[in-house]
């Protein structure tokens, strides 16, 4: 075979992983955050002042955010389960000498602290959960589509070729869900009487850049005969042609149904779906082609899969549409998140039991149908990250609170401070906009860009499935090559956010 059919073969005929497995791997992310915001509290209790040195602070959060992600996926995956126990058993270390080593003048009992915590008010303007969450995704979509190409990147975490769970079938619809968080329609407020026919145009204005990236990588895939996966999408459909449908379609349906109902058109169009796919030859069409022989001839046949699984991505992003505007209105008390978490963590378990359900009446998660499995699958483990990321800042805010002007950027402000804080000397000072801009922090940099993040690093896995031999690479050569190629593309976001760039013109 040629190199383009040896690494097709590579990526073809797999059948994904396991549900524990992929929840395992959820919470090492959350784990990463957690580490690196004790690590900038512990330093600033014993200087007395926060990392100010922006390679440190690179270096830093490229150690601590990404480089452990790198790892767990390829050689450290075996023991995927235990990476976790280590990371959570570290943080509760660091966690402990702060609690320890706090000034004596501002201890007090622990059942005062919690008390004090739970009546703390928090930051309205944002929920940096969501913010975390989508630059997450976006970092572990970046490495998955170079590491994948790469032998030490477990098969099983590949996307499935028409029934299973794998990672990376998760991360296509992670990237529906984040987007649906922060669409116009989540952001708009209730009473706004702007008309309908304006929203809608710019929504087609704001969807060119990601048309144009799909025509970009159509046309640039198909001179250089640069290796795809067909049965993903089809022969001429990517990922970008999709997020842009889903976008324009979605801004359409919400223009009808109100808002709030966004979850109610979700559900019905996802069962709709299904049950066309379970009692009408739709999904031999999708599985087959029109002739049973995976026919590509006319351009539906071609591209049956991106075309037809936009009514299940088009589900998880109006049910997704549904859970920002939840979360816009959690207030900004801590008590409130706290209930806020209970619920996320209810409505997991419920997804979870659904989707059993689900698989054992119709059929197993797909991500190539995007049937209603797979939407229910994709629903559960992106709330499941996200209570884990809400977690994570609770717990942040409580060790800020014990180290009297600690910083910890992308992570909840306290605005205003319990009154018998202030008298026990342990007031949390609020930190302003300014400073957050000044204090770096990778996370801000890639969620700046988002967009060009994720193009260059399109362009750099292409460069390097250009330039290397992939599929024969050795363990420490693979490292040192997913290393290099996330540092470059982490340092030109740091760059863009140290110069105060976003490159964003639509």
């Amino acid at each position: 075979m040629s190199q383009k059919q040896l690494k097709e073969a590579f990526v073809s005929n797999l059948n994904g992983t396991s549900l524990l497995e992929i929840s395992a791997g959820l919470s090492l992310p959350p784990l990463c955050l957690l580490c690196r915001g004790l690590l900038l509290i512990l330093h600033y209790l014993h200087r007395g002042k926060p990392v100010s040195s922006r390679k440190c602070s690179l270096l830093l959060d490229f150690l601590v955010l990404v480089s452990p992600l790198l790892f767990s996926c390829t050689v450290l995956s075996p023991v995927i389960f235990f990476i976790p126990v280590i990371l959570a058993a570290f943080c509760v270390g660091i966690f402990s000498k702060i609690y320890s080593q706090r000034k004596r003048e501002a201890r007090a009992p622990f059942g005062q602290i919690v008390e004090e915590f739970q009546k703390a008010c928090l930051d309205p303007e944002c929920i940096p959960a969501i913010t975390v969450f989508r630059v997450y995704v976006n970092v572990l979509t970046s490495i998955s589509i170079l590491a994948v190409d790469f032998p030490q990147y477990p098969r099983r975490y590949a996307k499935a070729e028409t029934y299973g769970t794998g990672v990376m079938d998760l991360g296509v619809g992670a990237f529906i869900f984040g987007n649906a968080l922060v669409c116009p329609e989540v952001r708009q407020k209730p009473h706004t009487t702007q008309p309908r026919s304006s929203s809608l145009a710019r929504q087609v204005f704001s969807v060119w850049p990601l048309v144009f990236l799909g025509v970009g990588r159509l046309l640039s895939v198909k001179s250089i005969e640069y290796h795809e996966h067909t049965s993903e999408y089809g022969l001429h459909w990517n990922f970008f042609f999709t997020l842009a449908l889903v976008r324009l379609t979605a801004s359409l349906l919400l223009a009808i149904f109100p808002r709030h109902k966004a979850w109610l058109v979700a559900v019905a169009l996802a069962v709709l779906y299904q049950l066309l796919l379970s009692t009408t030859p739709l999904k031999s069409f999708i599985l087959h082609g029109s002739d049973g022989r995976d026919s590509r001839l006319g351009l539906l046949n071609a591209n049956r899969e991106g075309l037809l699984s936009l009514f299940g991505y088009l589900a998880i992003y109006l049910a997704s549409v549904q859970v920002g505007l939840w979360l816009l209105q959690r207030g900004s008390s801590v008590r409130g998140w706290l209930e806020a978490l209970r619920r996320l963590a209810l409505a997991v378990l419920a997804l979870l039991v659904l989707l059993q359900l689900c698989q054992a009446c119709t059929e197993p998660v797909s991500r190539r149908m995007a049937n209603l499995p797979f939407c229910t699958w994709v629903l559960a483990h992106c709330l499941l990250l996200l209570a884990f990321f809400v977690l994570t800042d609770l717990t942040l805010v409580f060790a800020k609170l014990l180290v009297k002007g600690s910083r910890v950027p992308c992570c909840w402000k306290v605005v205003q401070p319990p009154d018998s804080r202030r008298k026990q000397g342990m007031e949390a000072v609020q930190v302003g906009r300014q400073d957050e801009l000044s204090q770096p922090c990778l996370i801000s940099a890639i969620n700046k860009n988002q967009l060009m993040f994720f193009l260059l690093a399109n362009v750099m896995t292409g460069a390097v499935n250009i330039l290397i031999d992939t599929i024969h690479s050795k363990a420490a050569f693979t490292l040192c090559i997913l290393h290099l190629y996330m540092f470059f593309n982490c340092l030109i976001m740091y760059i863009l956010h140290a110069r105060n760039i976003v490159l964003k013109f639509w």
